[in-house]
């Protein structure tokens, strides 16, 4: 048998940290991929994490990328395996030619290794032990000791690494001076007793440019705040509560009047999702700008209020982190699996605008143009993240806003306007976009009011059972989603080298993967346009993109090809069109993944070409 020679690679590799959680690691491991950042070259985190608090297996993963490949890749080149309980699973992940690092304190049979790998053991628990005396201190700094002896082997600048952790522990001199220590405890170790540096190494670059590093809740919960929300209730659920948690921290640094010190905001957690919806719908009646945070569980549980805000023609926001369902599913993984939930989210017939960004950047600009388009279609605007944008830390470009916008209301109609004799039906088409005027509470003392109602009503809002009037009603609400179609950010397209007749169509988190794995399929002579949906209703241009290829591949992360639906059932397309590439196992999507399926099936088609399909 061959032996598999070491894998040699710079600014170009995986590192996966198995853990326990609640172990304190994580903190160390995103030192860790901060302090490659440091060095001017890009990292794509990941944490995969149990939903109990404390016990359970945990893993972070690294993707160092001088390239900005900022997807999934695939494949572990260092396992950094300090959980016994996950440790067949995490070196069986390794690539052929990788590295395991490990505690070595414990003597393991070499039954347990693979003779395919570089085994890098350091006595972790040891070194622990013989300087630290207090148990919580010995779990805390072996965190911290085995990114120190990472540093001697990656080849990593240590000083960058005490820069971060200077800037950590800030103000705190006794915690600096000890987790410094700790961190040359184990690079110390390594440096006398392994060969350093390994084949995968770190070298600075310049690489990372003005981009920044932020999770996309943050960055949501800041464009709430650029783009006017006054008003947040929600009800804690992963993975979204931290979007309303850094809705609160950035309100507390923004939303206080710099005179009085007074918050100009409410935040309010509700006692279950369904209150912390009304409560939204409430606000926004009212003149508020309002949203709420939840997941895939709580758009089930709002969807009546939901059906209120459409058929009552009230603005509001809703921003969904999805998560693997149905039912509680699994509460910390990724997926795209409410898009259909959202898109028809009530009973009876409804439609609302979904809005897919594919980045923090994104997040930040969708999250802001939500409130400027609830208030502009009046209706529920949901703006689609996932885990994977929410809760991990994503390199991005700047996040821009412009002083001079102003936010749009929509048709308001304004005491004056009133006095003037205008026509004021609350559902009233006047410009013939489906779109009518509405009035906030007390305009004016004598004109304007209207009943709110949650059942069918005229065009001036008074009660009706008839059925041309619910007809006429029902009608004047496809026309307003009609006009959303223009509204909404539009798809953006990126043609192949060479023509071709084959698309593919992605959207929101799956987009860096995809980007990476474009490159792989032209490696292997496959050429793919493609087109990024960010936006639900579709533009015009999906029907197109769709007609002027034989065949288009819809990428997606769940089940039951939910987009691919959505576009099956919007634009009238014949199915066979549309072929279903599916990840939904909780991870995110790779663009091994990606590449390994569309190519394989474009290899199929050398051999075997599908019937061809009628435009």
């Amino acid at each position: 048998m061959s032996v598999q020679s070491p894998i040699s690679s710079v600014n170009d590799f995986v590192v996966r940290f198995a853990n326990v959680n609640g172990s304190g690691s994580a903190s160390a491991n995103e030192l860790f991929a901060r302090s490659i950042l440091r060095h001017g070259v890009p990292v794509s985190p990941r944490n995969v994490f149990p939903s109990n608090i404390q016990g359970l297996p945990t893993w972070y993963e690294v993707r160092v990328t001088e390239d900005s490949h900022l997807g999934a890749r695939g494949g572990v080149d260092m396992m950094v395996a300090m959980n016994p309980q996950t440790w067949d699973k995490d070196i069986a992940s390794i690539e052929p030619g990788g590295y395991l690092f490990y505690d070595s304190t414990k003597p393991m049979p070499s039954s347990k290794f693979r003779a395919d790998i570089t085994v890098i053991g350091v006595p972790l628990t040891a070194i622990t032990n013989s300087t630290y005396t207090d148990p919580r201190q010995r779990q805390l700094f072996k965190n911290i000791i085995y990114l120190g002896a990472l540093c001697a082997l990656l080849d990593m600048d240590p000083k960058l690494v005490e820069q971060l952790i200077g800037e950590q522990y800030k103000g705190k001199e006794k915690l600096l001076s000890s987790n410094v220590h700790a961190l040359h405890l184990g690079r110390d170790w390594a440096l006398q007793n392994l060969k350093c540096p390994i084949g995968l190494r770190v070298k600075k670059a310049d690489k990372v440019g003005d981009r920044i590093f932020i999770e996309g809740n943050s960055a949501a919960a800041l464009g709430a705040v650029y783009g006017g929300a006054t008003v947040c209730a929600w009800y804690p659920i992963t993975p979204s509560s931290s979007l309303a948690d850094a809705f609160t921290s950035h309100c507390k640094k923004l939303r206080h009047d710099p005179e009085t010190g007074k918050a100009q905001y409410a935040i309010v957690q509700g006692e279950d999702e369904l209150a912390s919806i009304g409560i939204v719908i409430g606000a926004s009646w009212n003149g508020a700008r309002a949203f709420t945070a939840t997941s895939g569980p709580g758009i089930s549980l709002m969807t009546e209020f939901i059906g209120l805000s459409y058929f009552a023609e009230i603005p509001a926001v809703i921003m969904n982190v999805q998560r693997a369902g149905p039912s509680t599913g699994m509460p910390t993984r990724t997926q795209q699996c409410d898009i259909i939930a959202c898109a028809y989210a009530s009973h009876g017939d409804t439609k609302h605008v979904l809005l897919f960004p594919e980045d923090p950047a994104e997040a930040f600009e969708f999250a802001a143009q939500s409130f400027d388009l609830a208030e502009r279609l009046q209706t529920m605007i949901f703006l689609m993240l996932d885990l994977d944008i929410g809760m991990n830390h994503r390199l991005c470009r700047p996040l821009k806003w412009d002083d001079a916008r102003q936010y749009d209301r929509g048709k308001v109609m304004t005491a004056e306007m009133l006095d003037e004799g205008r026509d004021f039906g609350r559902y009233l088409d006047v410009d013939g976009d489906g779109i009518p005027y509405r009035t906030y509470p007390g305009t004016h003392p004598t004109k304007g009011s209207f009943f709110t109602r949650g059942t069918s009503r005229d065009r001036y809002a008074r009660y009706s059972e008839e059925g041309s009037v619910y007809a006429d009603n029902m009608q004047r609400l496809v026309r307003k989603f009609e006009t959303a179609q223009d509204m909404v950010p539009r798809p953006l397209q990126a043609n192949a080298a060479k023509p071709t007749k084959y698309g593919v169509i992605y959207f929101g988190s799956t987009s860096p993967a995809m980007d990476e794995a474009i490159g792989l399929l032209e490696a292997r002579g496959h050429q793919l346009d493609r087109l990024r949906i960010r936006a639900f209703p579709f533009h015009s241009s999906v029907a197109s993109f769709i007609a002027d290829h034989d065949f288009v591949y819809v990428v997606e992360q769940n089940r039951d090809a939910q987009l691919r639906s959505l576009i099956v059932n919007e634009n009238g397309i014949d199915p066979v069109r549309l072929i279903p590439i599916l990840h939904y196992d909780g991870t995110p999507i790779t663009a091994r993944f990606i590449a390994g399926a569309i190519g394989a099936h474009q290899d199929q088609l050398k051999l075997t070409p599908l019937r061809k399909v009628k435009s």
